[in-house]
Formats: C-alpha cells, structure tokens, sequence
C-alpha cells in the first residue's frame, strides 16, 4: 500500500477523532489569564455535553457568532486559509472556525450581577466565590463601588440569561471582551450583554497540551 494512503487514512482517523472526541484549539487571547495563556494548546472534549450541559465553572470552547464575531480574524487568503485549514483537520493549528474560550458563569434563567458590597459577581443574589479571577476591574468599597458617584467598572446591572444560552466571563476580568463587556459601568442592562447558544458550545476545556511546561488538567 503506498505511503500516501496511509497518510490519508490517518489524516481522517485524526479529523474523526476531532470532529466526535476531542480537538485541539489555540488560546487566542489573554483573557482567561492565568488559567490559560495566550497560545496555549488545548484539548477540548466534545463529549461532554453530549448528555448534560455545561455547568457554572466550566471553561468552555465555543463558536464566535453574531454579536461575538467583532472581533474575527481577517482572511488571510485563499492559499493560506486552506493550509489553516488543513493544520486545524490535522490539530496543528486554529483551523478557520472562529471560536473563543470563557467560563460558564451563568446558567439559563438565572440573573447575574455585580456587584456585593465586597464586590462580587452575584447569581440570584448570593455571591460567587471565584479563586481563578486575576486582574480584576478596581473595587473599593464606600469609595469606589456601585453606588459611588465614580462607578466602578466592575459593576453591571442585573442580567437574566436567556433559556438555552449561557453568560460568560473570562478570569483576566480587566483584560476580557466577554458576556457582559457592553454592561459595564451601565445603569442598565437591557440589550447590552451577548450571550453563547447551547448549540454553539463545542466542549469542555480539560487540558493543556502546549507548550509542555504548562502540561497538566484545568
């Protein structure tokens, strides 16, 4: 059998696996610092969610649609576009699906905020406890908070999820363009948060693969 069949049968068993298990997706920004890195490698179940839905805490992979795709990479041609492609069949590279990686935050029908008087995230008013944050927006209490004459941009109204969809934060929450990006600092939260669809959630971040010094599950 000639080499290049053999290169073919396992280009398909890789695309297979990544199509129904698990993929490979590059970390595209800093905003999930420092749980993942930028350029970080990492594996994303697609299993996961094939019975159940994702759960407050997950990080998840999702595809970037809609209010989400301001952001979006430019083509970068014909001829570089289809080598992108080819490496994100193979796990080399980011593919062209646009995605982004944040954590579920809030479920369906519940109601979001910030912040307590400690300057928490709320859902349905009791506060999370959220050790992952790094770099928060500035918050003191009496001095600038969300009843001060200076808001803090930590704060954002109250915001019901949508049935079917998902808020979601990243953990560098200075540095994070996520669900409630277009809420901050607002007094009100009609309209401005975006949210992920169930159907666009592709899986459930589980491991770093690269680079190796960072090997290891989140």
């Amino acid at each position: 059998m000639p080499l290049w069949w053999h290169l073919l049968v396992a280009l398909l068993v890789v695309a297979l696996v990544q199509a129904l298990v698990v993929k490979v997706y590059a970390v595209p920004s800093e905003s999930m610092e420092q749980t993942l890195e930028i350029g970080d490698r990492v594996l994303a179940d697609r299993t996961a969610y094939v019975v159940g839905a994702p759960d407050r805490g997950d990080v998840v992979v999702f595809r970037a649609r809609g209010a989400w795709t301001e952001s979006a990479p430019a083509s970068r041609g014909v001829i570089r576009d289809a080598l992108v492609w080819l490496g994100g069949l193979a796990g080399i590279g980011p593919g062209t699906e646009y995605t982004l990686v944040k954590r579920v935050i809030g479920l369906p029908g519940e109601i979001v905020a910030c912040c307590d008087a400690a300057g928490r995230v709320t859902v349905d008013d009791e506060p999370l406890d959220e050790p992952y944050i790094f770099e928060d927006h500035p918050f003191r209490p009496k001095s600038l908070d969300c009843e001060s004459t200076v808001q803090s941009t930590r704060c954002f109204a109250p915001i019901v999820v949508p049935e079917g969809s998902y808020l979601v934060l990243g953990d560098h929450r200075s540095r994070s363009a996520d669900s409630v990006v277009g809420c901050r600092g607002a007094t009100s939260a009609a309209d401005c948060a975006r949210f992920v669809d169930r159907g666009d959630v592709i899986g459930r971040v589980w491991h770093v693969l690269y680079p190796f010094s960072r090997w290891g599950g989140v």
